[in-house]
């Protein structure tokens, strides 16, 4: 059955790098993938997939039985979101919405789904139970599409017993895959802040309370958490990307308003972090006389690939793709909403090479050039459907 997943999947190449091309050339926003549901909708209505309904208003969830379907179900997901990002890349199939762009590879996941779906519909007769397809809406944006879909209930009816994520990967090469067990990528959480003082001349810092120094020692005073207050063991990145304080040269401006990001590997201590987080912060600004306003929006948690069945598909992806091809890979402080659904189930969030530096294939996901190396497709296609062959049969 192996060589027949990967005739087919070959065979699909042109079709689904099709897909994929029109998914990128029209992308859309989290929760607003309305068009692009509807395109994966016919699709799926092409390839002979009736079985299926909308979920989470943009999703769509469809079901392949294959013989005796209620002994057991398997899920694959792929999402279907863009990002707000120019595209600058020069190709046939760049963007055609302006400022929305498939920078995290979301057409390649939704795309790739479509074709493994295409194989399992075709050899549904060879296995033993039911996969089901989710193709599912915002993962970019709280509170994430899997969360929504976990509550409306997509891991059941029928019952859910493991499912598989497949993620492009720009730093492995193309022709490659890379597993990890256990703990793998980040929780996330946002952090919001408003320093207010009273602003005034930049010359005459005495009479004023000076909102913009508070903000550079908040900022350094936060570092403290993870080089002096976190477990050296537990793995932890504060970091701010976004400040905003409108004064002048020779103006104090009134407040500071700060963005950034909490990740760990563990819940525990993420919770500690929190009321650190506002301890530090509100102790440093009232020190010097200034007011803190503070938000955190708790995101997704810690993602956390079920050990035994991540053996089972590294195993099974060697006998597939070979030792050499098949790779391990270090804990990602990325952060994923496909850990919703490693929180209820078996789960296995595995990666898809992409890169080919001598095509030029090197760009980074969320960078304006980012791009796969096609070639990349039947293998995601097939490896995804051998995966759910195998773990139906096995």
């Amino acid at each position: 059955m192996k060589d027949i997943i990967k005739k087919k999947a070959e065979e699909l190449y042109d079709e689904i790098r099709s897909v994929r091309q029109h998914i990128h050339k029209n992308p859309e926003l989290s929760f607003k993938e309305f068009k692009t549901r509807d395109f994966l909708w016919e699709q799926l209505e092409k390839a002979g997939i009736g079985n299926k309904m909308k979920v989470a208003q943009t999703g769509i969830v469809a079901l392949i039985e294959g013989r005796n379907p209620g002994k057991k179900t398997i899920a694959l997901r792929g999402d279907m979101d863009a990002l707000p990002i120019v595209e600058a890349n020069d190709v046939p199939y760049k963007s055609d919405n302006t400022g929305i762009m498939h920078a995290c590879g979301h057409d390649v996941h939704s795309s790739c789904l479509l074709g493994a779906g295409i194989i399992l519909n075709s050899i549904k007769d060879e296995f033993e139970g039911t996969v089901k397809l989710i193709f599912q809406p915002g993962e970019e944006k709280l509170p994430g599409g899997a969360s929504v879909m976990i509550s409306e209930g997509v891991l059941h009816k029928p019952e859910v017993g493991n499912i598989f994520g497949q993620h492009v990967m720009p730093l492995v090469p193309v022709g490659k895959v890379g597993f990890r067990k256990g703990l793998y990528m980040a929780s996330t959480d946002e952090i919001y802040m408003t320093i207010k003082g009273k602003g005034g001349h930049g010359a005459q810092p005495h009479q004023n309370v000076d909102p913009v120094t508070a903000m550079a020692q908040v900022i350094t005073g936060l570092q403290q958490l993870v080089s002096r207050v976190a477990m050296p063991t537990i793995p932890s990145v504060l970091s701010f990307g976004k400040i905003e304080a409108k004064g002048a040269t020779n103006i104090i401006p009134n407040e500071v308003y700060l963005e950034g990001t909490f990740r760990t590997l563990d819940e525990d201590w993420r919770a500690k972090a929190h009321v650190a987080i506002e301890r530090i912060a509100k102790g440093i600004c009232e020190a010097l006389g200034c007011e803190c306003g503070l938000e955190i929006r708790k995101g997704y948690p810690f993602l956390k690939n079920d050990p035994e069945l991540t053996e089972r598909s590294i195993s099974r992806s060697i006998e597939y793709m070979g030792r050499e091809n098949v790779v391990d890979l270090d804990v990602w402080m990325a952060a994923e909403d496909f850990a919703y659904y490693s929180q209820e189930i078996p789960a296995c969030f595995y990666r898809l090479g992409t890169r080919n530096e001598s095509k030029n294939i090197v760009s980074n996901v969320h960078t304006p050039t980012f791009d796969i190396d096609e070639d990349a497709i039947p293998i995601g296609v097939g490896l995804m459907a051998w995966l759910a062959y195998s773990e139906l049969n096995g």
